[in-house]
């Protein structure tokens, strides 16, 4: 059983990494999901060197709803792992869905990890929970993107 205060499925996490690797890690912002999700694949085209060829062991964490044209989908192949979690500002009402999605994901860290927000009203709260712990020594936060429309 969890002691109290703990954070839901931490045991694990960044069990798969050696200490030394962190997840490097953007927080997306943007007025839309389509412009979100476009900022991402052109983000992990540039990583991966080539518009289908994101790079290894990368993944995306989306809020919301999907759209139907996102050019972002799950690919063992490429080791691109799309996660959808409910929409709800995920510092406050979708806190623990959050926490519970990046746990499991940290079990076998990615390379690179993108979190798109539908809402930026709450960025530095969320940035400071992923900078505390358990986080902050498996992440290593870069600066936010901007997807403009």
């Amino acid at each position: 059983m969890a002691a109290a205060g703990a954070d839901p499925g931490a045991a694990g996490i960044g069990a798969g990494a050696s200490p030394s690797a962190r997840t490097r890690t953007t927080l997306v912002t943007g007025p839309r999901a389509a412009v979100r999700e476009a900022a991402v694949a052109a983000a992990l085209a540039a990583l991966g060197g080539g518009a289908q060829t994101p790079p290894q062991s990368a993944a995306v964490i989306l809020e919301g709803l999907a759209d139907a044209n996102s050019p972002l989908e799950s690919d063992p192949g490429t080791g691109l792992q799309v996660l959808r979690i409910a929409p709800g500002c995920l510092c406050c009402a979708g806190n623990l869905v959050l926490r519970v999605t990046l746990n499991r994901l940290l079990r076998r860290p990615p390379a690179q990890l993108f979190i798109s927000l539908a809402s930026a009203e709450h960025v530095d709260q969320l940035r400071s929970m992923l900078l505390a712990a358990p986080y902050g020594d498996l992440l290593d936060l870069a600066a936010d993107l901007q997807a403009e429309a």
